[in-house]
């Protein structure tokens, strides 16, 4: 099946855009850890936990994980199969990744619900800034797909991902001026010239910017570890209570930015307060542990933890944001030494 690059201008003109994490998904996107870079002395330790994020998400709908070939997918199959996941539900692909953020590799699903028709935005990705070459396969992975399932594919020629976006489904993105104003991603343009992307290649109205991120985030500040949409007005937001502590400030910053924000019908955001968890810190280097790292599944809300006293009261708290869903904690200690959770190693298919 070919794939078709589009000759449209935008995806907005022809009627696409990107939907809520919790509009119904057809299906979530992984790319199988398998980079030891990644998570130096540790890679065989994440895969339990991994295998758990994928069963808890299977119970709700497909999971389709990229590979590098036939052995890697036997190997996945091996760690699924040794805490009961149904293999029906999971579909390998081999195409081949240099690394396992499906969140910011991954593509970019948009849908037109006139038309009843998917579409495909393929960004650039330069592997935060450069940082961890190299990057090709993963700058590929979105027209791969999309030419697998005969998609439109829209390629804007900016680098832009998905951990630094986060949307209401009602028009409005937030993001940070950390991440998408560093001039390690686009130098070449304002932050007026970065907005008109996101408009026409999401389907957006509306941008609401905060600052920065989390002590520790090697993504220069991504809107996934502070503050996301949990329905179409409001939002769960990260807050450090230790004064002492390095991101206490930061967070406040955020926070009063927040409560001066309106979205596109007037209203104010409703704002619900998440604790931060106790730092993790292993070889002397702070992790950028978060709750807010959780990943909105059909019949589940994967939410990371870390062995901390405060995991219980961030769960309760998701939960009442998503009285339709269970939220499952799943222990991020050993994920989140390769500096990113649940929500950075996921993108989800809408359906149409």
């Amino acid at each position: 099946m070919d794939y078709r690059l589009s000759t449209m201008d935008y995806p907005a003109k022809a009627g696409f855009y990107f939907p809520a994490e919790w509009h119904p998904h057809k299906a979530t996107w992984l790319s199988w850890p398998h980079k030891e870079e990644s998570w130096p002395g540790k890679i065989m330790t994440i895969y339990p936990q991994y295998c758990e994020f994928i069963k808890a998400l299977s119970v709700g709908e497909l999971v389709r994980i990229i590979v590098k070939d036939e052995y890697m997918a036997a190997f996945a199959k091996e760690q699924l199969m040794l805490i009961g996941t149904d293999l029906k539900k999971i579909e390998f692909f081999e195409f081949g990744t240099n690394d396992a953020w499906c969140r910011d590799h991954g593509p970019a699903f948009l849908i037109n619900p006139v038309t009843r028709e998917k579409a495909i935005v393929d960004w650039g990705y330069n592997a935060w800034g450069g940082k961890y070459p190299p990057f090709d396969l993963d700058d590929v992975i979105p027209t791969k797909i999309g030419k697998h399932y005969g998609l439109d594919v829209y390629q804007p020629g900016i680098v832009m991902e998905g951990g630094s976006v986060d949307f209401n489904g009602k028009g409005t993105i937030l993001t940070t001026t950390a991440c998408l104003l560093n001039p390690n991603r686009n130098p070449h343009l304002n932050q007026q010239q970065i907005e008109e992307y996101l408009y026409n290649y999401y389907g957006a109205e509306q941008i609401l910017w905060l600052g920065d991120g989390i002590v520790g985030d090697d993504t220069d500040g991504h809107i996934d570890d502070i503050t996301r949409f949990v329905n179409e007005d409001t939002v769960v937001t990260v807050v450090e209570e230790d004064k002492d502590d390095d991101n206490y400030h930061l967070l406040q910053e955020n926070l009063v930015s927040l409560k001066t924000m309106r979205l596109l019908n007037g209203k104010q955001l409703n704002i619900v307060e998440l604790p931060m968890p106790d730092a993790v810190v292993y070889e002397d280097q702070r992790l950028p542990a978060s709750y807010a790292n959780f990943y909105i599944g059909n019949a589940a809300v994967v939410v990371p933890t870390y062995r901390c006293d405060k995991d219980d009261k961030a769960l309760q708290i998701l939960q009442d944001c998503f009285p339709d869903r269970k939220v499952i904690g799943i222990d991020s200690t050993d994920i989140i030494w390769g500096l990113g959770s649940f929500h950075c190693l996921s993108q989800q298919e809408p359906e149409v």
